[in-house]
Parts: structure tokens; sequence; C-alpha cells
């Protein structure tokens, strides 16, 4: 029987970096400039405003968010006093800086798009940042095409990243420190266009597909175990709920600013998976 979504809540401008934390869905409006969380109960709260676009979140063991702001490379931290520079990225990040994922230590593996895709350019690669508790920044890896979701498996020693412009998802072993080594191919996921991914755990990731307007659920080595079309661009996913088995699912009728910011067009949906979350996120 094929998996279908329903509507958690709608009239978004165009969602990113899909969280789950302390019973609510935390995601980024990226182009309506703000941080919001969502109840199961469809509720929206404001938590943060940030116009230099936000994109990627997590917290520090604390409880401190950490949020990326794309357009000025910065990665945000919010403080009971208000919101401070945790890092500056522009050092490494060669465009706007993305997704995120931070792990049990709060060191935040960040993303960047490498270079102004929008314009027509050329594919240039670019650099994975690896930010410390303490803000200082250094690369992780060299040479990804447009690294974007990531995630880390339950014991803290694989991170797997989905490179969209080489439409693969790509395994780093983690050492103590956070850095990484021995590059491998996880899965090809031609002709798939990987934006933000979840793991589960039985191993698989989900990927969403914003151009072939779906998530799908792979194996290590490339297989496509499920399939779930939702007829429009389907930007990030995650796994959540009190049990980790609801699949939240951002999609949109609109990827460019210019035009998701009239249309308003960006949604939540949900769909029960049998499978439950594992690791970070």
């Amino acid at each position: 029987m094929s998996l279908v979504t329903s509507v958690l809540a709608d009239g978004f401008v165009f969602l990113e970096g899909p969280r789950w934390h302390d019973g609510r869905l935390f995601v980024s409006d990226m182009h309506d400039d703000r941080v919001l969380a969502v109840g199961l109960d469809g509720r929206v709260e404001r938590i943060l405003d940030v116009p230099t676009q936000p994109s990627g979140l997590g917290w520090l063991p604390d409880g401190r968010m950490l949020v990326v702001s794309m357009t000025d490379r910065k990665l945000l931290r919010v403080d009971r006093g208000g919101v401070a520079v945790h890092a500056d990225l522009s050092g490494i990040a060669t465009f706007h800086a993305n997704d995120m994922v931070v792990d049990g230590h709060g060191r935040a593996y960040v993303g960047n798009f490498g270079w102004d895709y929008e314009s027509g350019a050329p594919v240039q690669k670019t650099a994975l940042a690896l930010v410390h508790p303490d803000g200082r920044v250094v690369r992780a890896a060299e040479d990804l095409a447009f690294p974007n979701g990531m995630v880390l498996t339950p014991d803290g020693r694989t991170l797997i990243v989905a490179e969209t412009f080489a439409q693969c998802l790509t395994a780093f072993d983690v050492a103590g420190d956070g850095s990484l080594s021995n590059r491998r191919l996880w899965a090809s996921v031609d002709p798939v266009f990987p934006d933000g991914i979840c793991l589960d755990a039985a191993g698989a990731v989900w990927v969403a597909s914003p151009l072939s307007n779906e998530v799908v659920r792979v194996r290590e080595g490339g297989d496509v175990a499920d399939r779930i079309a939702t007829g429009r661009h389907t930007i990030a996913c995650t796994l959540g709920g009190p049990d980790r088995r609801t699949l939240f699912v951002l999609t949109s009728e609109a990827i460019r600013r210019d035009e998701a910011r009239p249309k308003r067009s960006g949604r939540i949906e949900t769909v029960p998976v049998d499978v439950a979350g594992a690791g970070v996120p």
C-alpha cells in the first residue's frame, strides 16, 4: 500500500531545516526570515527573526539553540539574554551557508552552497565547516558539491552528507575530536538531487527530492526501499513525534525567494512510518 501524506500546517513561504525537539517541530521559514516551532496540533509559534535568512537548526548540550544565518555566513546562538554570533563561517563558506547537524558534544557541521547556483554558472565545489562548542571553525572536508542535509549515526561515529549536485550521499568516519576521515560513497541517488535527509533505526536514509517531488527511503548502496510522492517541491524531512515514527516532510510550490514569497505555499506534511528515527537529527 502506498504511503500518503496529510497536511499538518500550511501558509508558510519556504521551509527548511526541520528538527524535532522538546515535543515540537522546529523549522526555518527561510524566505520569510524567521524560525518557527509547530506542535502536533498545528499551532505555530514564532521563535526568532533572522533577516539574513535562517537555515540549519540544532542545540548545544545546555539547550541553547544554534541557527545558521545564510547570507552573512554566520552561526547564531540563542542565549537567554538574546542572540549572539557563535561563529563566523565566511572563511570557509564560499556562498550562502545552509544545512547543519549538531552532535551530542555541541559540535556543528555546516554546509554551504559553494556558489550562486541560480546564476547558471557551473558547479563550484566547496568545504564543510566544523564549528567547535567554543566557536572555533575548521575545515572538516573539502571538494563537496553543494553539501546539504546531514545525519549522524546513533554511535556518533559516521556522518552522512547529501551532496546535492553530485546526486549522492557521502559518508565519513567521525573521530573523537570531531574530525572526518575515510570519505566514501554511501549511496548514489541519481536521478534524485538530494536536499534534506534523516536517518531511521534500520540504517536507511529518507531523502527529500525537490525536483522529482517526492521523498525516498534509501539503503546503503543505493537501493530504494520506499518512495512517497508529494506532487510538490519536497525540500526536507525529519522523523519525530513521541515515538519518532512520524515523517515530517516540508514542501512548496516554489523554490526561488521572489516566487515563494507571494505564493506562501509552504507546507508541513506528515505520514506515519514503520521504522523510527535514529541518530541526529
